[in-house]
């Protein structure tokens, strides 16, 4: 009768899922939403505390009965944040988050340190994007100078509350490798990168332990009795919100191709061996599950139609209905979603662009859906730079807010020509920290068959491409890579002082 938890610490909310593995049900999800401040500077914080407070928040939601039952937990989070603790385990500033671009000149630098972009692939297998954590480093150097003076660990969002929970702090593979600072090939801390990213520091020594994907560690006493939780409950390694979303989609093993739908786009897929590539199409990540995790992530999904949607004065729980009627091509209007600048491809200083628009066209209808289609267009090209590289794959997993939407779920069918698969459980990346957290608790089970008994297929949510729409959407998609490429070289560079 025991319960497995998992908690996924996003952008917009904090959720808590509680899994029954024996029943093989959810008996509970919870949700507490998150502020975001937003600078025009292109700075994107939270203060941690605010993780924090809805985490107790869901917990306090959720049954006693059920607290009661909970041996495990597994936490979620979101990448690349950055978490700046004192000596004595005290937050320094908010935290700077993935989709933060005011530190794309630390980027600049750091990649300058060691010779270019493809010097860091070389090094580490990955370049230092916008949003990535290690530029994160320099700019607080910079701007938050007694913070940076006090630095004593440097935590992501999901370690520190591992570290809040436990008392412990700690680091796994997948998450860490999207600092920027792991050699994924070795999976170890590239002392040459950190060297990049401040030559007069040790930042390795800032840095916790790495431990292995299955590792678990015993829940602070006091942590057990605030909660209400039994004070044996074990706390899984934990990783990335991708990471856990390719557990939460069964997506570990080859073959598999997960899509995320939140805030972030992402595309990702298991591999038993580092997927590098040389022109960093992708970002070379680990998985939190021993392997690798090839991934396509773009910085514009859902906020793109949620920004249309309070725009046009509706809820995008309305937007399948607002959307009715129209078709592929949304009436020959183009939509370049990059309001928070963009990653794939390396875009931090674009802004979002809506092409095309006439006396007839422009209407909200057509709006919303060029938002949802230039958010599937992106994601597109980037799974096209994974099949140029010889990957190839038989169908979607869906996951995120978007995979709720039957048009949105449509709308993949037909401009990847792929089937689309939604897992049973819709939040994929909380459910597979509670799979973790099983995982965690040992009996040599494997992990891929762990989710091969637990993720199940919604066979009512499950889309074929309709062959007419895959060719209607062809010439759209064309249009948009004529724009993608000119605002390419639009934005390649930082807009001048006093630009607009």
């Amino acid at each position: 009768m025991s319960l497995v938890v998992g908690l996924d610490v996003g952008t917009q909310s904090v959720k808590l899922v509680a899994y029954d593995a024996v029943a093989r049900r959810l008996v509970a999800t919870h949700g507490h939403p998150l502020e975001l401040m937003a600078g025009d500077d292109g700075s994107r914080e939270q203060q941690a505390q605010w993780w924090i407070e809805a985490i107790r928040s869901c917990f306090a939601k959720l049954d006693p009965a059920y607290r009661a039952r909970v041996v495990a937990i597994g936490v979620s989070g979101q990448q690349h944040g950055f978490v700046p603790l004192d000596a004595a385990g005290n937050v320094l500033a908010p935290a700077k988050l993935w989709c933060d671009t005011s530190t794309q000149r630390e980027c600049d630098e750091i990649m300058a340190a060691v010779g270019g972009a493809q010097r860091c692939v070389a090094i580490a297998g990955n370049p230092i994007l916008a949003g990535y954590t290690a530029s994160k480093l320099p700019w607080t150097r910079k701007h938050r100078p007694e913070v940076y003076a006090r630095l004593a660990s440097i935590l992501l969002p999901h370690d520190y509350v591992n570290f809040w929970l436990t008392g412990e702090r700690w680091m796994e593979y997948g998450d860490a490798s999207g600092t920027g600072w792991l050699d994924v090939r070795t999976r170890r801390w590239s002392a040459e990168m950190l060297h990049a990213t401040d030559p007069d520091r040790d930042l390795g020594a800032c840095l916790p332990p790495l431990v292995e994907s299955n590792a678990s560690f015993p829940i602070a006493p006091a942590m057990a009795d605030e909660l209400g939780l039994p004070r044996s409950v074990r706390v899984s390694a934990g990783g990335g919100d991708n990471m856990m979303a390719a557990i939460g989609t069964g997506n570990v093993e080859p073959g598999v191709l997960s899509m995320s739908l939140g805030t972030s786009g992402t595309l990702f897929a298991c591999a038993d061996h580092p997927v590098v590539d040389d022109d960093a199409g992708w970002a070379a990540f680990c998985s939190s599950t021993g392997g690798w995790l090839p991934l396509i992530c773009t910085m514009n999904c859902t906020i793109a139609t949620e920004s249309v949607a309070r725009a046009f004065g509706f809820n995008t729980r309305d937007g399948d209905a607002v959307m009715a009627g129209t078709l592929p091509g949304a009436g020959g209007l183009v939509m370049l979603p990059f309001f928070n600048g963009e990653r794939t491809p390396d875009l931090p200083y674009a802004r979002g662009a809506l092409h095309g628009m006439d006396l007839g066209n422009f209407t909200r209808g057509n709006v919303y859906r060029a938002a949802m289609e230039g958010a599937t267009y992106a994601l597109r090209n980037g799974y096209d730079a994974l099949c140029r590289a010889g990957l190839h794959f038989d169908a979607i997993r869906l996951t995120g807010g978007g995979s709720h939407s039957p048009a949105w779920r449509q709308m993949i069918a037909d401009v990847f020509d792929l089937p689309v698969e939604v897992p049973l459980q819709a939040e994929g990346a909380a459910f597979g920290a509670a799979l973790q957290a099983l995982w965690s608790l040992g009996g040599g089970t494997d992990l891929a068959e762990l989710a091969r008994e637990h993720v199940l297929i919604a066979p009512g949510l499950s889309t074929r491409p309709d062959p007419r729409s895959v060719q209607a959407y062809q010439a759209p998609y064309r249009q948009f890579l004529r724009h993608l490429e000119a605002t390419q070289s639009f934005h390649a560079n930082p807009p001048a002082a006093g630009a607009v």
